[in-house]
């Protein structure tokens, strides 16, 4: 398996990425129009998020129930 297929360890440094950079930024610089698109912006993102968190979620659950072990029935 190459380092590249393998899942990414997160580090308390990174946190979350673009997400805590935003957090972090100052917004008096904005105009109001500004201010609007980027409310416009993120709301659209975390729409995206929560699809592909969904998705995700449907996929374990699927997986789960392909390899979860079969309960026996009750011998006699």
């Amino acid at each position: 398996m190459d380092d590249d297929d393998r899942p990414r360890r997160r580090s308390p440094e990174v946190e979350l990425g673009a997400a805590s950079l935003l957090a972090s930024e100052s917004l008096e610089r904005y105009s109001l129009d500004e201010l609007d698109a980027r409310v416009a912006l993120l709301e659209t993102e975390i729409e995206r998020i929560r699809a592909h968190r969904r998705a995700s979620q449907a996929h374990m659950l699927a997986a789960d129930a392909l390899f979860k072990p079969r309960n026996p029935g009750p011998t006699s």
